[in-house]
């Protein structure tokens, strides 16, 4: 089993960064593809960034390419997302994934409880 948990949420104003941790951690954890997801209140789940178990390839959402950047330490098991000139509608809980295989949809097997960002304007 792979557990996840996400920090470094938090309340800011438009235009200012925040950086998201997800710390892996589970004795069947190995170096998986990890990706983002956030979900809006009354909205649906959706993809933010995602990248291969290498961490080489990053792939993200139009809404925020060129905005956020995602990486991962596989020494550390943990992967990151660096939110810069956050805007009010990037207002959501966001969630960590991993998963066995980087899908085409970028679904995950494995998910953290999320954590809470909130842009005020």
């Amino acid at each position: 089993q792979v557990q996840l948990e996400e920090s470094g949420g938090g309340l800011v104003q438009a235009g200012d960064s925040l950086r998201l941790s997800c710390a892996a951690s589970g004795d069947d954890f190995t170096p998986y593809p990890m990706g983002w997801f956030r979900q809006a209140p009354g909205k649906e789940r959706e993809f933010v960034a995602a990248t291969s178990w290498t961490g080489n390839t990053k792939y993200y959402a139009d809404s925020v390419k060129g905005r956020f950047t995602i990486s991962k330490d596989n020494a550390k098991n943990t992967a990151y997302l660096q939110m810069n000139s956050l805007k009010p509608e990037d207002t959501s809980v966001y969630y960590c994934g991993a998963s066995h295989i980087l899908r085409p949809d970028y679904s995950m097997d494995y998910w953290g409880k999320g954590t809470l960002v909130a842009v005020s304007s």
